[in-house]
């Protein structure tokens, strides 16, 4: 479980495409100091398992159900990326409640520089508009954002300077895809209440 507070800008050093999955070995100091075999590290919002690490650089295993899902099958060397250890029980809770299980990729639409921040329009993927609300949480590539505007099939969100200059959105440019994780417990509303309009349904009809 995640946050959605990007704690290091890392960068890809190696990719190695095998086929029907892929190996990622990514440099991120920060977030390999105390990282082990099996440990989970958030990359631009994918949960990954690291595999090994060294000299400040963790190797991960990418299954082909997450590239599809996601933006990381763009990724090359010298890609830069959004990393996060998962969050400690008893720590503060800083975004929201973060999985790592992306839910499609979006596309950068526009964005309107101000003088102390930044108006990125993003267009939403078949499916996702229904869980994306005005004042709602998002996860954008991995960082954990309020959602401004809620349209039918796109968002918008607020990026202050830290965000522009801690996280991969900074360099972002229209026409780019982000990853996209919507608030997991709409989903779970969603469901139950269509379980109980399902069990209606049926009473009514015997």
């Amino acid at each position: 479980m995640f946050t959605g507070i990007v704690e290091e800008l890392g960068e890809v050093t190696a990719v190695e495409n095998l086929g029907d999955s892929s190996r990622f070995r990514l440099r991120g100091p920060l977030v390999t100091e105390d990282a082990k075999h099996g440990d989970s590290i958030a990359v631009n919002g994918v949960c990954l398992t690291v595999v090994d690490t060294a000299d400040g650089e963790f190797t991960a295993d990418v299954m082909a159900e997450t590239l599809n899902r996601s933006s990381l099958g763009a990724l090359a060397v010298g890609s830069r990326v959004n990393l996060e250890r998962p969050m400690a029980l008893g720590g503060r809770l800083g975004g929201h409640l973060v999985q790592g299980h992306v839910d499609g990729t979006g596309t950068i639409v526009d964005r309107k520089p101000s003088e102390h921040w930044e108006l990125v329009k993003v267009a939403l993927p078949d499916g996702l508009s229904r869980y994306v609300v005005e004042k709602g949480s998002i996860t954008v590539d991995g960082v954990s954002l309020t959602v401004v505007d809620a349209g039918d099939d796109y968002f918008t969100i607020s990026l202050i300077p830290t965000t522009l200059a801690l996280t991969t959105l900074g360099i972002k440019q229209a026409g780019d895809p982000v990853n996209l994780e919507v608030d997991v417990l709409a989903k779970y509303v969603e469901r139950l209440l269509g379980s109980r309009t399902d069990s209606a349904s049926k009473e009514t009809v015997k």
